[in-house]
């Protein structure tokens, strides 16, 4: 049995998780609430660092409830989040991660925190080949797996979605995370009104769209603003989907990432995917989330395959993309 121990802190939420090949034994998480505004990095950052010799402790002795002869010993591998994400919040929790694995005498391993999405994703699902919409804060891509590397169809232009929503929400008073509370307030709207649809082949922007919604927040109700930010968005995400799946001939669609939570977009890409004899994957919210057992499941796959770093090597990458990523696991 080979038990992984991974670290997740992108962004705001840290977590750690132990996985073994076929279960999660057990994940501990806390995460940072800006008092006001958006996330800080620098904030961000030091609350991981004050966190993470609790979120760990707790990690190994709830392990060691659940698996009564584990021990820390047994641990094979330490999997952080590589990028991408905030510089300081990478670089904290890496160094946690270099100084596990040189205490433990086990391998460090770096993982793409947008990969570790999806691959948690096709685990937890049980999906083989499929085309995915990864939708988070920063990112919003869709991508397909071809030749041994996760190849991006189209991505956002500007900001990610979930970027757009909480800096609607952050406009209109509401606290961070603003997405679920936009979403609430579009369950109530009732009148569509015409907001920026901007697909550009298989790309998409949000950032015009965004200026539009707190424009119409002049003479409308914000809930009708609220759901029609919402649809023309999801609108937007959906059609360039089902143009890949329809270019790749794929029958199989999985939604990653923390935005794929939202109820309305599932709904959206669950008829679309109905509509066309395809299959629709999601998986439980707390994996859409940033999570440490996405990172400690995809350190696993890179640790079986020989995927794994020097210290030396192991400096964060803020902009690391998914194509970059040579999938040897696959």
């Amino acid at each position: 049995m080979v038990v992984i121990l991974g670290l997740e802190g992108t962004a705001w939420n840290l977590g750690a998780a132990l996985v073994t090949e076929d279960r999660v034994i057990h994940e501990v998480e806390s995460s940072y609430k800006p008092l006001h505004g958006g996330i800080h990095p620098r904030e961000a950052a030091q609350h991981h660092a004050s966190e993470l010799k609790r979120v760990v402790s707790q990690l190994i002795e709830g392990a060691r409830e659940r698996e009564p002869g584990l021990s820390i010993g047994d641990i094979d591998g330490v999997a952080f989040s590589q990028g991408p994400g905030m510089g300081p919040c990478l670089r904290t929790v890496a160094t946690a991660a270099r100084a596990l694995a040189l205490t433990l005498k086990v391998p460090l391993i770096g993982v793409n925190h947008c990969i570790a999405h999806i691959e948690i994703g096709r685990w937890r699902c049980g999906t083989e080949d499929p085309v995915v919409l990864y939708v988070s804060g920063a990112n919003s891509q869709v991508l397909t797996y071809h030749t041994g590397r996760y190849r991006i169809l189209g991505e956002t232009l500007d900001i990610g979605i979930g970027n757009a929503l909480d800096k609607f929400a952050r406009y209109i008073g509401l606290e961070h995370p603003g997405g679920p509370k936009v979403e609430e307030l579009a369950s109530r709207g009732t009148r569509f009104i015409h907001l920026p649809y901007v697909v550009k082949g298989m790309d998409f922007s949000f950032s015009g769209l965004t200026t539009a919604a707190k424009d119409a927040l002049a003479g409308n109700p914000l809930e009708d603003v609220c759901y029609s930010f919402q649809e023309t968005a999801f609108a937007m995400l959906t059609e360039v989907t089902e143009r890949a799946m329809a270019y790749c001939g794929k029958e199989e669609m999985l939604l990653a990432g923390g935005v794929g939570a939202n109820r309305r977009l599932q709904q959206m890409l669950r008829t679309m995917c109905t509509d066309r004899d395809a299959r629709f994957f999601v998986p439980e919210s707390k994996y859409l989330r940033d999570n440490g057992a996405m990172i400690a499941y995809l350190g696993m796959l890179q640790f079986r395959s020989g995927q794994t770093l020097r210290i030396e090597d192991s400096a964060v990458m803020p902009n690391f993309r998914p194509d970059e990523v040579e999938v040897k696991w696959r």
